[in-house]
């Protein structure tokens, strides 16, 4: 299904919503990917370092043992950390796996308010999609739909950013050897991944899997596109094609029609060239 882009806010080159909907799934793959990689240091644990970081009073064979017990309670392969001062002063991996949560959130936020545009109308938004109707109304206006999914998850990646301005304080906040913030830092991280595993399941089951696209809304948007001219530009130049998106637009006449009044190109010529399917293939049209 092809429909218009948008950059600003503003019609765009046209693409596929197979390429949207990817769009966001490698965002989604690169935030899983980041996470990930924090985690590696996650797993490094100062244990037996005891007070400062010395070891003092604890048996040398502790970190070594408590790591395996560990490592075999939890299904986690944890390390003992080499430098056990590093692990009780600071609070770093903490905020590192905090930052690349907010980085998730920032992606489901964008995400979300990407569905509630094209779900917006449907009479005076955009109307691409219909999400799935969770309520029988508003409060006040009977029969209107809200998008309370992606709502949701926008609150959901609001707290999380507001965790992670706590974590990054507290991380700053240790002083010489010990961050005494551990507890709240612990608090606020545990709450983000939660909010954030509940949010993305909510948002994959109950809006993305089940919207309904408006293939009609999108022919009809996508064929009164006057930026389709771009295509036309390694041809005509871009101030014929400029001129003929503003005539287009001014007269809310198809590009079609205006580029056979103001070039030499025939009918068949512009129909290939401004083809909205192989557009969306990228190279030079023609």
């Amino acid at each position: 299904m092809v429909k218009t882009g948008r950059t600003h806010l503003m019609d765009a080159m046209p693409l596929t919503l197979g390429q949207e909907l990817r769009t966001w799934s490698a965002q989604l793959d690169s935030a899983s990917e980041r996470i990930g990689d924090s985690l590696r240091r996650m797993r490094r644990l100062p244990l037996g370092g005891t007070a400062i970081g010395t070891g003092i009073n604890a048996d040398p064979k502790m970190p070594r043992l408590a790591v395996a017990a560990l490592s075999k309670a939890g299904g986690v392969k944890f390390e003992s950390a080499k430098n056990k001062f590093e692990g009780i002063a600071s609070q770093d991996a903490s905020v590192e796996l905090s930052g690349q949560l907010n980085t998730l959130a920032v992606a489901l936020m964008k995400i979300a308010n990407d569905l509630r545009w094209m779900n917006s109308g449907p009479l005076a938004g955009l109307a691409e999609i219909a999400l799935p109707a969770l309520q029988p109304g508003s409060s006040i206006m009977p029969g209107k739909v809200n998008p309370v999914i992606p709502e949701a998850v926008a609150m959901v990646c609001a707290q999380v950013m507001g965790n992670h301005t706590t974590i990054t304080v507290a991380g700053a906040s240790g002083n010489f050897q010990l961050n005494v913030m551990l507890p709240v830092v612990a608090l606020n991280l545990l709450q983000s991944i939660q909010l954030l595993a509940s949010a993305s399941r909510a948002l994959a089951e109950d809006a993305i899997a089940g919207f309904k696209v408006n293939d009609d809304r999108l022919q009809d948007a996508l064929a009164r596109n006057p930026v389709l001219v771009t295509a036309l530009n390694p041809v005509i130049g871009y101030e014929k094609g400029a001129a003929i998106a503003k005539q287009a637009y001014a007269e809310k006449r198809p590009v079609l029609d205006v580029a056979k009044e103001m070039t030499d190109l025939d009918e068949a010529q512009l129909r290939k060239l401004l083809d909205p399917v192989a557009l969306t293939r990228g190279g030079i049209a023609g």
